[in-house]
């Protein structure tokens, strides 16, 4: 039997619940609980934003989000025994949709607020809505699609320890100072006028707010990798830096594509995770860890037909060649999939949520071959009510009008 050990209340605002969630990584968070290992613990998580968006069909909300206030966690908690240099062996054993929230979203950013993988072809700020029935998803913004959700948490990790935290701030400083003025930025340094530090109080919360990393990239601890496959059934091993390990996660996704390109990439939404916790001592010089290993989910959605888009390291816009640049040839396969979908009368904006949010596999097929990286998408057939398959006769527009939310 599991037990609840967090809860959330979707109709307050997180500042407002009674227990302290938290939006920032730092050493000194108090954990919220300790626990033994082999418990059953149930977690409730809020979205990633807060609760900012609404179920609407406006992308206002989406506009106008406040990013220096996410990703809001539930955490972090704390396991007898773990000490700086185990691994935390983390069972995801469940993951659901709160029952009075059984809806998600996703949106691609402004460009000056945060932007997206495809920001310079898609600047202006979108949003669709899912809804779940049982394990599958539609939506009313993008008509024509319909599958399972590959439910995750996008967010979860371990709290870092003072050298650590102090070694990240450095090296993203110093990126930053390449380019101060870029939009959008280069990194997102400590911002303490948001940050949400659990039950820290006073002058130590101040302090440890103006050093505290912002949630948004991966490190060494975890964090928000963002990884579809890190679903019901799979298990995680995670570097332990402090005494507990102080384990948190959050930005729960019922379903995500390779790269979570749209940023707000995945359907986001509100829910519950259960986890088991067991402990390998030493395990970081062991098995010499780094940074998190896993093993993924057994229960994958089934699918036996793709079709493939390529893409390679030449700039789309100038013509450029890069050597052997793979985030330009992932770029490249995903506009070519795009395009190829807004034939059958998908807008772009809506080609670009489909691949963000349905279980398409991005892989890197070579990155030897100089100067080209071959990078690939590829979109499940099955998902769409209608055949994507090339054919002599040519693409049918199968895809009704639809009022997509788009912001004012």
């Amino acid at each position: 039997m599991s037990r609840t050990v967090f809860e959330v209340d979707l109709k307050k605002a997180p500042e407002d619940n009674a227990q302290k969630t938290h939006n920032r990584w730092h050493p000194d968070i108090p954990m919220v609980d300790m626990f033994k290992t082999g418990e059953v613990l149930r977690i409730e998580c809020y979205d990633w934003t807060g609760g900012q968006v609404g179920n609407n069909d406006s992308a206002n909300d989406i506009r106008d989000a406040d990013l220096t206030r996410v990703h809001y966690l539930s955490g972090p908690f704390g396991f007898y025994g773990a000490e700086p240099g185990d691994l935390l062996v983390v069972d995801i054993l469940d993951i659901g949709a709160l029952p009075e929230s059984k809806w998600g979203f996703n949106g691609l950013f402004a460009k000056e607020n945060g932007g997206g993988f495809l920001t310079e072809h898609y600047p202006k700020a979108s949003k669709s809505i899912w809804d779940f029935e049982g394990i599958y998803t539609t939506s009313r913004h993008i008509p024509g699609v319909r599958y399972p959700g590959l439910i995750h948490p996008g967010l979860i990790g371990c709290l870092p320890d003072h050298k650590l935290l102090a070694e990240a701030n450095r090296r993203e400083a110093e990126l930053i100072a390449t380019n101060p003025g870029r939009v959008p930025p280069l990194a997102n340094p400590p911002h303490a006028a948001t940050a949400l530090m659990g039950e820290m109080t006073g002058a130590a919360k101040e302090a440890a707010a103006n050093e505290a990393w912002r949630t948004v990239p991966p490190r060494e601890h975890g964090g928000n990798c963002d990884i579809k496959n890190l679903s019901r059934g799979s298990k995680v091993y995670f570097p332990v830096y402090v005494n507990g390990g102080g384990l948190s996660m959050g930005d729960i996704h019922f379903s995500q594509g390779d790269g979570e390109i749209t940023f707000c990439g995945a359907i986001e939404m509100a829910g519950w995770i259960e986890v088991k916790v067991e402990i390998i001592k030493g395990g970081m010089a062991k098995y010499g860890v780094i940074n998190p290993i896993f093993r993924p989910s057994p229960i994958d959605p089934k699918f036996d037909d793709y079709l493939i888009f390529q893409g390679i390291s030449v700039d789309e816009h100038s013509g450029e060649q890069y050597y052997l640049d793979a985030h330009v040839a992932y770029r490249r396969a995903c506009l070519n999939a795009i395009e190829y979908l807004k034939k059958f009368g998908y807008s772009g904006e809506q080609a670009y949520m489909i691949l963000g949010t349905a279980p398409i596999e991005g892989r890197i097929a070579s990155i030897v071959d100089i100067p080209n990286v071959c990078a690939t998408v590829a979109i499940p057939t099955g998902i769409f009510d209608f055949d994507i398959r090339p054919n002599a006769d040519g693409p049918k527009r199968s895809v009704p009008d639809v009022a997509w939310a788009k912001s004012s």
